[in-house]
């Protein structure tokens, strides 16, 4: 029985892994929409059942909302070009989340380096 939840789990991640790979594709050569700029996807989580899918990005420049807005808009058109590509019988509803993470490892590192000029200003 675990065998078979590992392979479940191994397959869920492949298909992630490939949604990821073709959003990227599609968005960079078919979509359009102004509000939607230089765009990173960081991750895709899809629900066991294949019904939704997360799709964290980030973007470089532009406004986080904007593009939110704009990816969220273009989720059935992303969708249906994904059912075309993909071949599970199952292609997720698309829901795109900002990701803060790259945006807090710059901050993080930041207050890193500020520390350390600190600390070697007052050897």
């Amino acid at each position: 029985m675990r065998h078979k939840r590992n392979h479940v789990a191994h397959r869920s991640h492949q298909v992630a892994d490939q949604i990821q790979r073709d959003l990227a594709d599609l968005i960079a050569r078919e979509l359009k929409d102004p509000r939607v700029g230089m765009v990173t996807l960081q991750a895709v989580e899809i629900t066991p059942d294949y019904a939704h899918a997360k799709v964290f990005f980030s973007v470089l420049g532009g406004d986080p909302e904007l593009t939110a807005e704009g990816l969220n808009q273009a989720a059935g058109f992303l969708r249906s070009a994904l059912f075309k590509r993909l071949h599970i019988h199952t292609v997720p509803t698309l829901h795109f989340v900002f990701d803060r993470t790259p945006e807090r490892a710059s901050d993080m590192n930041a207050l890193i380096a500020k520390a350390v000029a600190s600390r070697s200003k007052d050897e």
